[in-house]
Formats: structure tokens, sequence, C-alpha cells
């Protein structure tokens, strides 16, 4: 379970400034507390009660070992995002949104895997046989593969939930998501529409100190959630190495005891070796023409 949120510091961080009133959509009105110099102000409360909705719904999709990809290309948030996202070892986009990332996501992973394979040649030493103006061209080709997708190098496949900064700006991202059915956190401010949101978090999505307060805490629940796998994973680890052991200890145990049973101590009675001595003796067998003529003369008494 994620980490409770304290009002307070939300209205420290300013998350409750929102836009301009004319500037507003009508559809974040059950979110909006009240208008002050032209500006509307967002209900704190609703706030961090859809922080805590969100944060212990991403720590369960950390938890089941599947990636959350952040998205934010607007300038105050590019750093906070990256940094945070790095420390939950998750994927990110922070440049421009490369168009067709999840819907052409194949086309995207060869874009990946050509970056991997300019520095096998680094490494083999093909680059360097390469001339000066091919070496050039190819420096540059992986300089541009790592600004836009060095971040998510690590994605193998899509993501099972986006977090975005600004749905208003990164609406190619939300269209995108909606296609695959991909489920979409988001810091909305007054100007975006939270329908176009699963998960949203009612907030100021313009200053980088609300950015901060909002990403780190996502990024703390997911850690939280990549924790509670781990440790799950070592208790599992543990029952098996012990159920191991328990097997073992009784096929150990299993040929003792039948050893035991074959070393019975013979009995001292007399009439039980008279028995026994009476059993060992060979029986001979009667032939048919012999159990005949007993036959007939039991006949020939009678």
């Amino acid at each position: 379970m994620a980490n409770k949120v304290e009002v307070k510091e939300l209205l420290d961080a300013g998350v409750h400034f929102g836009h301009l009133t004319r500037r507003w959509n009508p559809n974040m009105a059950p979110y909006i507390y009240m208008e002050r110099n032209g500006i509307h102000i967002i209900n704190l409360y609703k706030s961090a009660a859809k922080m805590q909705e969100a944060g212990d719904a991403l720590a369960k999709i950390a938890a089941s070992g599947r990636k959350i990809l952040f998205v934010a290309t607007k300038k105050q948030a590019k750093e906070i995002v990256a940094e945070q996202a790095e420390k939950a070892n998750m994927p990110y986009i922070t440049e421009r949104w490369p168009g067709g990332m999840l819907t052409n996501f194949v086309t995207i992973r060869k874009a990946v895997k050509k970056m991997a394979s300019i520095d096998r040649m680094k490494k083999d030493g093909t680059f360097n046989s390469l001339s000066k103006k091919e070496r050039l061209q190819v420096d540059r080709l992986r300089a541009k593969l790592e600004k836009n997708l060095g971040s998510i190098s690590d994605m193998s496949r899509l993501p099972a939930a986006l977090f975005v900064v600004d749905t208003t700006r990164e609406h190619i991202a939300i269209k995108e998501a909606h296609k695959l059915n991909i489920p979409i956190f988001a810091m909305v401010d007054t100007n975006s529409d939270p329908r176009e949101v699963d998960y949203l978090i009612p907030s100021n999505d313009d200053a980088s100190k609300s950015i901060s307060k909002v990403v780190s805490y996502v990024a703390d629940s997911i850690v939280e959630g990549l924790s509670e796998r781990k440790s799950e994973k070592t208790t599992k680890k543990k029952d098996e190495k012990a159920s191991k052991e328990e097997k073992s200890e009784k096929s150990d145990k299993a040929p003792k005891e039948k050893k035991e049973k074959k070393a019975e101590v013979p009995s001292k009675d007399a009439e039980d070796k008279k028995a026994m001595k009476e059993a060992k003796k060979d029986v001979k067998l009667e032939s048919k023409s012999e159990t005949l003529d007993k036959a007939k003369t039991s006949n020939e008494e009678e």
C-alpha cells in the first residue's frame, strides 16, 4: 500500500494552482474548489485521495513485474521525470514523442536494435574499418537514437500503463494508449479533459515543484511495489528449498526403515520352531495313478 498523502505538503508545493478561469475545461468542475483572482483553485483533498488511489494501482502493476512508461516532454518536467523514472527503474520519454511508439512498437524496437548493433560494431572493431565519413554518419545516427530512444532500450514489450504529465500536450501518446487499451495515469490540470484518463491526479502540471511532488510520490509507490515483488520471490525460493530438503530427508529415512524390517529376530518358541521345520521340508506330490488307487481302496472299504 502506498504512503499516505499529506494535504499540507501538496499546498506547500503549489499543487492547488490551476489555470486561468477562461481556459478551464468544464469536465474538471468536480475537482475545482474555488476561483481566486481569475485562477481556479484545485481541491487538494480530492487530489490527495486520487494520488493515493493511483499510487496503490501503480504499486500493484510494478509488483506484477510489468513496466510503466513515463511521458513528459515539457521543459519544466523533463529532468524531474527522467530522474524519478530511473529511480523506479522504469522507461521514460522526455524528448519528442516518437509517432507510433505504441501502435507501431515493432518498428521502434528495430530502431533500438540498430543502436545495439552500432555498439557491437564498436566493440568488435568493425567500426574502425569504416571510412572517416561513414564513422561520422554512424556516430550521428547513434546519438540521435540515444536521445530519442535510449531511455526505452530495456523495454522489450508494450508497457502495462502510462504515466503522463500534461495530457493536453501529450495527446498523441494518450490516443495511442486508448487504441491499445493501455491504462493511463496522469497529472490533469484545470484546462485538460479528465475523461481521457483512467487514473487522474488533479494537480498543477506547470510548476516544477508541483510536478516533483506528484512524480516522486508515484515513483516511491512503484519502488514499494517492486520491493514487495522481490520479497515474495525470496520467500518463494526459501519455501521451495525447505520442501526439497524435507523430501530428501524422507528419502534418506525410507531405506533405513526397510533394513530394520529385514533384520527381525526369529521366534524362540518351541512350537514355532517345529512349524518352521515342517514348512521347510520338501513336499512330495502324488502321481495321478496313486491318487486314483487311494480313491478306489477308500470306496471298497466303505
